[in-house]
């Protein structure tokens, strides 16, 4: 899968540089605003893609290290950078699930809309907290699944076939993606690797049918089956999908976590 990874996003790494789904968005502006940086922080921004992210941390902090797995989206992070006269910003290889940095070495790990693609979460959380501080904070951003958090009135089974379908349907656009969890699973996930929760929200996240299906370069098939299951139940319901000008709009629902390392 991380090959997979490599291969579909660095073929799209430009897209990602201009993408206004990934540079900019209310989870962007909400995470400087929650973590509070300080001016003496080094930050990791784990899978940074082309850099947003890193860049929104940039000027409150000493050093942000982005780091990615795919070469391309790190060459677009290292221009965009530059562009910018963003110094403190360090680019570098990683794998999320086995992080190339000392332990207790960053006061703030960031990972914004990337986690679904990790084959492994559980690695990824044993890595954050292996290179924060004792008192450190992983902040996490993701799209989410359908869950009994989110979808109280939804029978468990219910819960589950939409979960599934949304998973397919993330898949089905996107060969790379391995799955969303929900609400409650990411509370359990981080809380058995020792993480204390300091914070949860989550917000929606409209988001335009074209350009998604253009970044991920999807064929006509695969778009005609897309659209089909935005059509249907059980998804029809949970991303309600709608026609605007601009064409078909779907609505994710996304997650903000803090999590914090006791000292």
């Amino acid at each position: 899968m991380k090959s997979l990874v490599q291969r579909r996003f660095g073929a799209a790494a430009a897209d990602y540089a201009t993408s206004a789904l990934h540079a900019k968005g209310l989870s962007l502006a909400r995470l400087i605003v929650l973590t509070r940086p300080e001016p003496s922080w080094r930050v990791l921004d784990v899978a940074t893609g082309a850099g947003h992210t890193a860049f929104a941390f940039a000027p409150h902090i000493v050093q942000v290290t982005a780091s990615d797995i795919t070469a391309e989206m790190l060459a677009e992070a290292r221009k965009l950078a530059e562009s910018k006269g963003l110094a403190n910003v360090e680019v570098a290889p990683a794998d999320a699930d086995a992080l190339p940095f000392p332990a207790a070495n960053f006061d703030l790990v960031s990972c914004r809309l990337a986690a679904h693609h990790f084959d492994d979460v559980t690695a990824f959380a044993r890595e954050a907290w292996r290179v924060l501080k004792p008192g450190g904070t992983l902040a996490l951003v993701d799209n989410i699944a359908p869950d009994a958090a989110i979808l109280p009135e939804r029978s468990p089974g219910e819960l589950l076939d939409c979960a599934l379908a949304f998973n397919a349907f993330k898949k089905l656009s996107d060969p790379s993606h391995v799955r969303c969890l929900g609400l409650l699973e990411w509370d359990r996930l981080l809380s058995d690797v020792g993480f204390e929760i300091a914070h949860r929200e989550w917000m929606e996240k409209d988001v335009e049918f074209g350009p998604l299906i253009e970044r991920m370069r999807c064929d006509e098939a695969t778009i005609a089956r897309l659209r089909a299951m935005l059509r249907d139940e059980p998804l029809h319901s949970f991303l309600r999908p709608r026609e605007t000008d601009t064409g078909i709009v779907f609505t994710l629902q996304e997650r903000i976590i803090l999590a914090r390392k006791p000292r």
